[in-house]
């Protein structure tokens, strides 16, 4: 696949968790909530998770922002259900450095996650993507039982 159309098909995928974006909404019996802000742009996430025991069982996410940074959070909320709570941060930590455009360990699916890569290009939007991923970081580590 050329990489014009590898970028296509990534920003469709983008724009897909953008109009339809998964685990939207809060949980009425989440173990914590965490609020942030990206003043640079405006993005702010409201994420709500239940976490039991060390596996994540469910997350949902409330918010605004550009596509980049709802996409991010919908496709985070996919990717750590079911989780145990240290590989949902190992995850961040992977996506932190895709972000980043370092090497990372991609012997893991990313799934969709993977469709972000190319937000490393772009420093101004590397916030955008990791707000949700921060949010989850600070929520799991501060709640760590």
């Amino acid at each position: 696949m050329s990489s014009n159309n590898l970028d296509q098909l990534y920003r469709q995928v983008i724009m897909d968790h953008y109009k339809k974006p998964r685990n939207k909404g809060s949980l009425e019996n989440g173990s914590f909530t965490v609020d942030m802000n990206n003043p640079t742009c405006g993005d702010r996430i409201h994420l709500t998770m239940q976490v039991e025991g060390d596996i994540v069982k469910d997350a949902k996410f409330d918010g605004e922002g550009c596509s980049i940074s709802m996409a991010s959070a919908s496709m985070m909320t996919q990717a750590v259900k079911g989780k145990s709570v240290d590989e949902a941060l190992q995850l961040a930590d992977i996506f932190s450095n895709m972000m980043l455009g370092n090497e990372y360990d991609d012997s893991q699916d990313l799934g969709d996650i993977e469709s972000l890569s190319g937000v490393s290009k772009f420093p101004a939007r590397i916030k955008c993507a990791t707000l949700a991923w921060k949010a989850m970081e600070k929520g799991v580590k501060e709640n760590k039982q």
